[in-house]
């Protein structure tokens, strides 16, 4: 059979139906017209089976995920911040431990760092204060206040970038910070203390921030709360005015590390 049969006609008179020369049996009267189908032509064959693209699959549903959307990881390193926090309050208020050995403060206007150096990693965990330098007091306001920050944006940071990022960028902020200030304030202040971790609460504050300050700035969407996140920046920020412990040097790093880190992450990211 040609190309050009494009149909034939039904043998019945009474139907005469033009219908496809590729059918054995007419299909509206039923009549015999062929004992088998034509072979179809090389040209016309049509297309072999293509091959089906493979469908995007997702991994095995944890406990509690929704399918398609994947779970949030627990805030760990946030969680142990606080916990830690909590232990050496209760410790220190209890008289387990003595907290002038966890602050870092300067003897005979010096702070000898070969021997001292562990208390850089213990002030951040400490909220104690005292001018003698004797019976350290503390307070629950700049406690309250850091931790409260750790808690909203250190969670909020550690689903966005980790658990690692978020160590490593508290321990920039809050250790950084106050060897910084050691530095800076080390000879020229007879009785220096400095305790708490405002370094380490701005910093995480400020590198998750950064993204929607971007968004802001280039008229976009964003879903963060720059107004309340600034609220707390500001007070963050204006604590050594009542509190002498809550160094400014240290809140000051913490800011500069926070942004430069949430800087680097956001273009990492390519937001």
């Amino acid at each position: 059979m040609s190309r050009a049969d494009l149909f034939v006609v039904c043998k019945n008179p009474d139907c005469g139906a033009e219908v496809s020369p590729y059918v054995t049996e007419c299909p509206y009267c039923g009549t015999r017209l062929q004992k088998r189908a034509p072979k179809l032509d090389k040209g016309l064959r049509p297309a072999g089976r293509q091959r089906r693209m493979p469908a995007p699959s997702l991994g095995r549903l944890r406990p509690g995920e929704i399918p398609g959307i994947r779970a949030d990881s627990r805030p760990y390193v946030t969680a142990a911040i606080i916990v830690a926090t909590g232990g050496v309050w209760i410790a220190t208020r209890s008289g387990w431990l003595s907290a002038s050995s966890w602050v870092v403060q300067t003897f005979d206007s010096r702070f000898h760092l070969a021997s001292q150096w562990p208390h850089l990693f213990t002030a951040p965990f400490t909220y104690f204060y005292s001018a003698s330098g004797a019976n350290l007091t503390g307070t629950g306001v700049y406690q309250f206040a850091t931790l409260f920050a750790i808690a909203i944006f250190g969670w909020l940071f550690e689903r966005r970038h980790g658990p690692l990022a978020t160590a490593a960028l508290f321990l920039l902020g809050a250790v950084g910070g106050t060897f910084v200030a050691v530095l800076a304030e080390n000879g020229a202040h007879a009785n220096l203390h400095i305790a708490g971790a405002n370094g380490g609460a701005l910093a995480l504050l400020c590198a998750w921030a950064v993204p929607d300050l971007l968004a802001r700035r280039r008229r976009r969407d964003y879903d963060g709360d720059l107004l309340g996140t600034g609220v707390i920046a500001l007070v963050l920020l204006a604590m050594p005015i009542a509190r002498p412990e809550a160094n400014p040097i240290v809140g000051g790093v913490g800011v500069l590390s926070g942004y430069l880190s949430g800087l680097a992450l956001a273009r990492r990211r390519g937001d």
